[in-house]
C-alpha cells in the first residue's frame, strides 16, 4: 500500500466573509508546493463557526462548492472542509469531500453543541461516511463529534485508516482537544488529523488550533505551533500501520455495538 500524504491548513478566519475566507485559502492552496493527496480546512471555513445560516448558506451548486471543486482539480487532490449548506429548508454544518475529478460526497455533522446554540440553527445528519485514497480508508467528522467515542469508533470488519476532526474548538478548552486526538487515535488504531482555526471571532472566543496528526501508538508526528498560521504536509505509512495493527490487534476484540 501506498503511504498517504496530508496537508493541514491551520489558520484564522475572517467572520462571516466569504469572500475575504476564500480568497484567503486560495493564496495558502497555492503556497503548497509539494504533492499531495488531501487538503484538510477548518470547520466552516467560509464563514467561521456562525449562528445565522439564514443569512450565509448556500446550495450544493453555490460559490463555496464551486471554488473548491475548482482548487481540488487544480491541485489534483482532495479537499475536504465544511460550510454552512442549506437543502430543503433545512441548514447543515456540512464536510464537503471534493475529488479532483469533480464528484463529491458529504458528511452533515452529528453532534451539535448546544452550549453554543448550534442545535438551535442547525439540523445533525444521521450517517457517517467512509472515502477512500489510495487504498486508504478515512473517515471524516467535525469538531463537536470528537468528544463522542461511539461514533468515532472503529469497526473490525470495515476498519478506517484515518480519523479526520476539522474544528471551531475553542482555546479554553484546548486540553480535551489535544486529549481526545490522542485517545481517539490510540483506541482506534488508526492514524488521528485534528485541523482547529486559531484567532479570535465575533463572540470574542478565542483558538489556538492545536492542529496536529496524531500515529495508532497515540504520538505527535506532525510540527504544528498553536496560535500560528501553518500549513504542514504529513507523510502516513501504511506499512507501520498494517505491521503495528498484526502485533497488537487491539480491534478484534472490541465490543459488538450497534447505534440507533
Amino acid at each position: 500500500m501506498n503511504n498517504l500524504k496530508i496537508t493541514l491548513i491551520q489558520s484564522d478566519l475572517h467572520w462571516e466573509s466569504k469572500s475575504k475566507n476564500i480568497e484567503m485559502f486560495s493564496e495558502k492552496i497555492d503556497t503548497i508546493s509539494e504533492p499531495t493527496d488531501l487538503i484538510i480546512l477548518p470547520e466552516m471555513f467560509t464563514t467561521g463557526f456562525s449562528m445565522h445560516p439564514e443569512k450565509f448558506a448556500e446550495g450544493m451548486n453555490g460559490i463555496t462548492i464551486g471554488w473548491i471543486k475548482d482548487k481540488a482539480k487544480e491541485k489534483d487532490c482532495v479537499i475536504t472542509g465544511s460550510f454552512i449548506c442549506e437543502e430543503n429548508n433545512k441548514y447543515y454544518n456540512r464536510l464537503v469531500w471534493m475529488k479532483p475529478d469533480g464528484t463529491f460526497s458529504h458528511y452533515d455533522k452529528r453532534h451539535l453543541f448546544s452550549m453554543g446554540d448550534e442545535n438551535n440553527h442547525y439540523t445533525c445528519g444521521y450517517e457517517r461516511i467512509m472515502e477512500e485514497i489510495k487504498g486508504w480508508k478515512i473517515c471524516p467528522l467535525i469538531c463537536y463529534d470528537l468528544r463522542f467515542p461511539v461514533w468515532s469508533r472503529n469497526v473490525a470488519s470495515y476498519p478506517y485508516d484515518l480519523l479526520i476532526y476539522i474544528a471551531n474548538w475553542p482555546e479554553r478548552r484546548s486540553h480535551p482537544w489535544k486529549t481526545l486526538l490522542l485517545a481517539r487515535a490510540i483506541e482506534n488504531q488508526c492514524y488521528v488529523a485534528g485541523v482547529n482555526r486559531i484567532g479570535n471571532d465575533n463572540n470574542e472566543i478565542y483558538h489556538s488550533g492545536d492542529s496536529a496528526v496524531i500515529n495508532p501508538k497515540g504520538e505527535i508526528i506532525s510540527k504544528i505551533p498553536p496560535h500560528e498560521s501553518f500549513i504542514e504536509t504529513v507523510t502516513l505509512n501504511y506499512d507501520e500501520l498494517s505491521e503495528f495493527r498484526k502485533v497488537f490487534p487491539v480491534l478484534k476484540d472490541g465490543d459488538r455495538f450497534g447505534i440507533k
